[in-house]
């Protein structure tokens, strides 16, 4: 990958976001290259690190029943310690789908998904509640999915 990504770098990138599974020949078309240039501009995206995986996305609700909550958290003990505590309990959890770190009122905010919603009182009791250090969380269940998606926004060629 060029140390400046150019227009075919983010039309590329785009096309393989929305489906991964594309050919390289179906890439190739798409862009104005051959698929032995594509599969080089691919290895070289995974190489510098811009490509970090490829995985399949399921969706929940042809795998059975499921409930996805959003869950607010802010812990007693700032110390790094704590926070170090926390984040690694979330990263074994499978349950747990997201995790990120928040500036402003909440520490954290984790995206759980469970096969009913007294599965995930259950599952937020133990992570949460049981924890001495976590002074508040809120668990909300979401109704619907109105726009799922880990793509990142590139600029239009």
């Amino acid at each position: 990958m060029p140390s400046v990504p150019d227009s075919l770098d983010h039309r590329l990138l785009r096309l393989v976001q929305e489906d991964a599974g594309r050919t390289l020949r179906d890439l190739g078309d798409e862009v104005g290259l051959s698929p032995s240039a594509v599969q080089r501009r691919l290895r070289g995206y995974r190489a510098a690190g811009v490509i970090t995986r490829e995985v399949a996305v399921l969706d929940p609700s042809a795998l059975g029943p499921t409930t996805l909550a959003v869950v607010l958290v802010t812990l007693d003990r700032e110390s790094a310690q704590h926070h170090a505590a926390f984040r690694a309990r979330m990263l074994v959890e499978p349950r747990v789908q997201q995790c990120y770190d928040l500036a402003g009122q909440w520490d954290y905010v984790v995206v759980l998904v469970t096969e009913s919603l007294a599965e995930c009182r259950a599952l937020s009791d133990r992570l949460f509640m049981d924890d001495e250090n976590v002074r508040r969380y809120d668990t909300l269940p979401a109704l619907e999915a109105i726009k799922t998606g880990l793509s990142v926004p590139l600029p239009d060629p």
